[in-house]
């Protein structure tokens, strides 16, 4: 794969639509448009509408083609786009024509690649634009967008920033102490290392705590066997996708689909009756389940109101129990249609809901709704991929190794940890380089005057 070489693609969804957008990007770009158009010159930044046509003068479609000169472009090269007309055929026979001409298929994701290794973007924002085309929800778009706009990346820097002066700080000790420097410069390192540590351990719960945002939240229904939970899934999926019978263990395994609830995308998982298994397979099931429950961002406790409470039920309720305080469940009384037996003082702590799966799921839906807004805060940064999550935990690990160093006295160790916590942290958007200490530290301490 060849940084000079000119790529194509067509940038559109597969299928039937009105237009269709190609796009063409590198040093040919402008020539293979110029020979398409059959025209002397192109204007930048300016619509033209045109007719396209293949190297032996057939008509391809009439056009509008978009010219962009390097460097301000999205890729920082020089692109060409064009809006021909929608649907299988046109396109295809448009990237032909433009393949006929020198250019090659682009490899996935690499307009973006493109775009970073000329410095039109960094890490943080190309992996914004690949989050924004799969978001979940209207407020993980919102996000998305904010960090299109560099708001991660404003957030990396400052962190970088401070940690770069602290490393800044200790290679003066090492190297500078002759200086006139502040007595208490190790005291001041240790009070800006722990406000780093602090904010950096609150994004990284908070993006833990809402990932649902990004992938669509995890909602486990779990319950005794012949409870309601596959009527409850097709109810709320509006079609019958889990078989419903009288036959307890009818469910022996989980069945996941999604379905948006409000502005939110989530992810049903009807899990395998909770009870003492009576075969393998059975219980293979149940411990799927389990597992359901602790992957499951929101967990659905289904109980059967027209039944007496029994030891099956306690069971789900000593789960409710042993993980109420990791995540939130809601507690549904069913089969509210029919005469009320279930003991409901067992679970009065947890505000139970009750509702018929056969009826109205308002009450449900509005309580599943606003737990998953109530998951956005609009105010913390979040972080938007595991790679982005494992550098921050790399970047706390290295600040809290530096602890110990710094207190001893062992300041070439501390600097280690410390360049260690730079670089984790500066691989979420741009890496790091050695200079950007010695500019720090010359310039807040002048030395070598």
């Amino acid at each position: 794969m060849l940084m000079n070489d000119t790529i194509a693609a067509i940038a559109t969804a597969n299928g039937i639509g009105s237009i269709s957008i190609l796009r063409l990007s590198g040093e040919r770009a402008l020539t293979i448009a110029l020979k398409l158009t059959r025209k002397s010159e192109l204007q930048p930044r300016y619509a033209t509408l045109t007719s396209l046509h293949h190297d032996d003068g057939t008509l391809i479609d009439e056009s509008i083609v978009l010219y962009f000169e390097s460097p301000r472009s999205f890729t920082g090269e020089t692109v060409v786009e064009f809006q021909c007309h929608g649907g299988f055929v046109v396109a295809e026979s448009l990237l032909k024509a433009v393949l006929n001409e020198g250019a090659r298929l682009a490899e996935p994701g690499e307009f973006s690649k493109r775009a970073f290794l000329n410095g039109r973007l960094d890490l943080t924002q190309a992996e914004a634009i690949a989050a924004l085309i799969e978001a979940k929800s209207d407020d993980a778009a919102r996000i998305l967008a904010r960090q299109m706009k560099g708001e991660l990346r404003g957030y990396i820097e400052g962190i970088r920033d401070s940690l770069l002066e602290i490393l800044a700080y200790s290679e003066v000790v090492i190297d500078y102490a002759e200086e006139d420097l502040p007595q208490d410069v190790v005291d001041q390192i240790e009070v800006k290392l722990a406000n780093i540590k602090h904010t950096l351990s609150r994004t990284l719960e908070s993006s833990r705590r809402r990932a649902g945002l990004m992938q669509g939240f995890r909602v486990a229904i779990i319950g005794k066997p012949n409870v309601g939970k596959s009527s409850l899934l097709n109810a709320l999926l509006d079609y019958e996708r889990a078989i419903v019978s009288d036959i307890a263990g009818t469910t022996r395994d989980t069945i996941e689909e999604q379905v948006r609830i409000g502005t939110h995308l989530i992810r049903l998982v009807d899990t395998a009756g909770i009870r003492n298994a009576h075969d393998e397979i059975e219980r293979i099931g149940i411990e799927r389940s389990i597992a359901a429950i602790e992957n499951a961002d929101v967990v659905i406790a289904l109980f059967d109101s027209s039944r007496e409470i029994d030891e099956e039920d306690r069971a789900i309720i000593d789960l409710i129990e042993r993980y109420h305080d990791e995540k939130p469940f809601i507690c549904i009384l069913n089969k509210s249609d029919l005469p009320e037996c279930f003991e409901t003082t067992a679970i009065a702590q947890y505000a139970p809901i009750s509702l018929s799966c056969k009826q109205e799921m308002g009450a449900l839906i509005e309580s599943l709704s606003s737990l998953m807004d109530h998951e956005n805060n609009d105010e913390e940064m979040m972080l938007i991929s595991q790679r982005q999550i494992s550098a921050t935990e790399g970047a706390v690990r290295s600040i809290d190794e530096a602890y110990e160093p710094l207190r001893d006295g062992e300041l070439e160790f501390f600097s280690f940890h410390i360049n260690q916590a730079i670089r984790s942290v500066a691989s979420i958007s741009r890496p790091y380089e050695l200079d950007e200490m010695f500019d720090k530290m010359f310039g807040q301490f002048c030395l070598g005057k």
